[in-house]
């Protein structure tokens, strides 16, 4: 049975100009500090990995938005800058490339965003507070996972999962990244801690704090719904224990259990159900009419499923941390709530099938990364009770560690390398040589890093209804989405290094841009165009 954790008050104190990191910072060192005069030296270990993996997150902090997932940050960013330039409109976030339309579209709850611009107005346009934020959630998050698999598979486990889940390259790179997954998976493993810790008194306090937490963490994004499974689990795990009549939910139709999950649920469900519904509604009345993440639903092919499960083994997790998590699945003891993390597997299993297209960003697989070293975790355990030389436990616990570093390092590197630099010179060139209310027509491979940079609204190239429509089939299937941009209001249209090509592939196209455009600037990296007056 676990034992009582103290009453910690999380919810910030109005301290003022930084008052919120500083007091986020306090109450991870209650936390750690608790845990240190409870496992002695497990604790140290615990903040040894915290303070290491944070330290992780902070190289190249401020780096501009043109790493691997450069699109999707360009994306919240936009969103971010255009509350803090255009009024802060909760309910209405805009992106660019809807051209000269507003560009409100259906998102996530846009709390990152919104907090992003509020500190732009304190602070200046950073890209270190938009990629903060994931790295402050990943901070406040260690020692909530150290508990919660403590008291699944012991405090031997919990510091090997809590290392695995630090050091993971999917969780690094997505832990200082302007995104919304990293901070939702955070809440959710804070919800599901706290629900852990209702089933054993049913208080009030955990059940709210596990509802706002989980609440929050589906606002942000809606795929944490994955989370209900160990919910659930947890929920029926009570039930079925023997030894605790209070737990016996509905067996012995506890009229106060049951109202307290009826609120849980009503916390959970509703405040997500309004929101989505709203965002749904934002997406069926404005132009571009997207709806974010709407398209990842579709099963797909073996073969897919087949890239995906590779991806994930070698360059997400490692295989050091599969491997050890697939023995773990085996070997690790299942005790009372032992199948939490085989429920929360089975679902995101279940989630991959079944968002098989959404799954091609490999950020949509983060929830596996707690599981993953959950599971790795308790093989560890495993084999450490089974080694009696402390010599030899040392030897193996450092090949360890140090072949799961070097994989999650060179796993790790590519992805900081810059995809959208010359995005990012384009945008910035068109800032300084064109109006403010200039509408851009770029051939970006559908990434907004272009739009962000410049501050321009604009298109994709080519686009079908505001979404990037891929590459023309031949020079006139160019020429007539160029045209029908033109007659939009488009007065500028850019090349980068990635569709120059389409200036040789399409000699059509290209001789119908001459006569229509003027080159204001070039470099190795980019060509703009200004359309000439009178030849629409």
């Amino acid at each position: 049975m676990m034992p009582k954790t103290p009453h910690l008050n999380l919810l910030p104190s109005p301290e003022g100009r930084g008052g919120l990191f500083r007091s986020i910072l306090l109450r991870r060192a209650a936390i750690v500090f608790w845990i240190r005069r409870r496992d002695g030296h497990a604790g140290k270990l615990l903040a040894a990995i915290w303070i290491l993996a944070v330290a992780a997150r902070l190289i190249f902090i401020n780096q501009p938005y043109v790493d691997h997932w450069s699109w999707r940050q360009s994306d919240v960013a936009a969103i971010a800058h255009n509350f803090s330039q255009r009024g802060f409109h909760f309910a209405y976030p805009q992106i660019d490339w809807a051209g000269d339309a507003t560009g409100y579209v259906g998102t996530e709850f846009p709390i990152l965003p919104f907090v992003a611009a509020i500190c732009y107005k304190l602070a200046g346009v950073h890209e270190w507070i938009g990629r903060g934020q994931a790295v402050i959630f990943f901070a406040v998050s260690l020692p909530f996972f150290f508990l919660l698999v403590r008291e699944i598979f012991g405090s031997t486990a919990a510091v090997w999962a809590t290392f695995f889940f630090s050091f993971a390259p999917l969780n690094i790179f997505a832990g200082r990244s302007f995104m919304p997954d990293v901070p939702s998976l955070i809440l959710a493993i804070i919800g599901l801690y706290f629900f852990l810790c209702w089933t054993h008194d049913q208080k009030w306090t955990p059940l709210f704090l596990a509802a706002i937490a989980i609440s929050l963490s589906i606002l942000i994004k809606i795929t944490s719904a994955i989370i209900f499974a160990p919910l659930a689990y947890l929920t029926v795990a009570g039930i079925a224990d023997p030894g605790r009549r209070e737990i016996k939910l509905l067996r012995s139709r506890d009229h106060r259990s049951r109202l307290q999950l009826l609120l849980f649920a009503a916390i959970t469900l509703l405040p997500s159900a309004a929101w989505y519904w709203h965002a749904h509604q934002i997406a069926q009345r404005f132009y571009p009419h997207h709806f974010f993440g709407a398209g990842g639903v579709r099963i797909e092919s073996l073969g897919w499923y087949w890239d995906i499960a590779r991806q994930t083994a070698t360059s997400s997790l490692t295989p050091v941390l599969v491997v050890m998590a697939l023995m773990g699945l085996f070997v690790g003891p299942r005790g009372r709530y032992g199948r939490l993390f085989d429920w929360w597997l089975a679902a995101m299993v279940l989630f991959v099938v079944a968002l098989g297209y959404g799954n091609r960003h490999r950020w949509y697989q983060l929830p596996l990364v707690p599981v993953a070293a959950a599971f790795a975790g308790a093989a560890c355990a495993f084999f450490a009770s089974k080694i009696a030389s402390r010599p030899v436990a040392i030897i193996l616990s450092l090949l360890l560690t140090g072949s799961f570093a070097i994989l999650s390092y060179v796993n790790l590197r590519p992805l900081y390398e810059s995809s959208a630099a010359q995005l990012r010179d384009t945008g910035l060139e068109l800032d300084k040589i064109t109006a403010s209310d200039a509408l851009i027509v770029a051939a970006d491979m559908g990434d907004p890093t272009i739009f962000y940079y410049s501050e321009r609204k604009g298109w994709h190239f080519l686009e079908k209804d505001g979404i990037y429509a891929g590459v023309p089939s031949d020079g006139q299937d160019a020429i007539v989405d160029l045209e029908k941009l033109r007659r939009r209001g488009a007065t500028h249209v850019v090349f980068t290094t990635n569709t120059f090509w389409w200036l040789d592939y399409y000699p059509e196209f290209a001789q119908h841009l001459a006569q229509s455009a003027t080159v204001m600037a070039a470099s190795p990296e980019f060509k703009i165009y200004k359309f000439d007056a009178g030849t629409k």
